[in-house]
């Protein structure tokens, strides 16, 4: 989707950029998690949260605009995964209410980003 003005690759979109920085608060966040939960729910919320940029920039490389809201799409339903995930583990006390509030409201501007963006390229 390279007719973008000013922007030459999916790494100069700020949903990926703020995707990314998702993906390291979240990391950080998990590692405070109970070493039962590496096979369970840390590697789910990491591999939800990692998907996030991925399905951004795999959006970028089609050439149909069709096929990059799709990925836009998909990246959107592991956010929800994920807010529903940091639910789950405050819930368990893996993390505090604070910090599954920072993240859900990093979520949210993500959510508002990718759903902008979604629109734009079907409008």
């Amino acid at each position: 989707m390279s007719d973008q003005s000013s922007v030459e690759s999916d790494r100069d979109l700020e949903v990926w950029q703020r995707g990314i920085v998702l993906v390291e608060r979240v990391y950080e966040a998990t590692d405070g998690f109970p070493d039962r939960e590496q096979y369970k729910l840390t590697s789910q919320l990491r591999r939800a949260v990692v998907a996030i940029p991925s399905n951004i920039a795999e959006g970028w490389g089609y050439s149909s605009r069709d096929q990059y809201v799709y990925y836009l799409e998909q990246g959107r339903s592991s956010l929800l995964e994920v807010e529903t995930q940091l639910i789950i583990a405050e819930r368990l006390s893996y993390i505090t209410e604070d910090t599954r509030d920072d993240l859900l409201r990093g979520t949210t501007v993500e959510s508002k980003m990718l759903l902008s963006l979604m629109r734009s390229l079907q409008s």
